[in-house]
């Protein structure tokens, strides 16, 4: 078993082999699960998520620089404060699964690979996500 440091490292190798063309899925949600990854929490500690065409996703990100690139580019403020919580991949898959409205993981979305978890939807969430 991987130790949680070099989870990192598995999901960033996984991450590149997926865009070199011969990565396999389960292998890159094994390494996503094993992946100690970055959160943005609003209020009062809780996960942030983004809504898109009727979908939540929570973000995540592979390192603080990520972190970093997905706050400029939604035009916050340099002297403000923005939290973060460092979890396990495996818990946020887990947490996206159980709320109550579709939500997927979304990890480095500005970034040179980002990479989309997205949940499973019924018939109905696909064509409102669509509309």
């Amino acid at each position: 078993m991987t130790e949680i440091g070099d989870g990192l490292a598995v999901l960033r190798s996984e991450i590149a082999a997926f865009y070199a063309g011969f990565g396999h899925p389960d292998l890159l949600r094994r390494a996503c699960g094993n992946a100690a990854l970055l959160v943005p929490l609003i209020g009062h500690d809780e996960v942030y998520t983004s809504r898109v065409r009727g979908i939540d996703w929570i973000c995540a990100f592979t390192s603080v620089e990520e972190y970093a690139r997905y706050m400029v580019a939604r035009g916050v403020l340099e002297d403000q404060m923005y939290s973060y919580q460092q979890l396990l991949g495996f818990r946020l898959i887990a947490w996206a699964a159980e709320r109550p409205e579709p939500t997927g993981v979304s990890i480095d979305c500005v970034g040179a690979q980002p990479v989309a978890f997205p949940p499973e939807l019924s018939d109905e969430a696909v064509e409102g996500a669509v509309a």
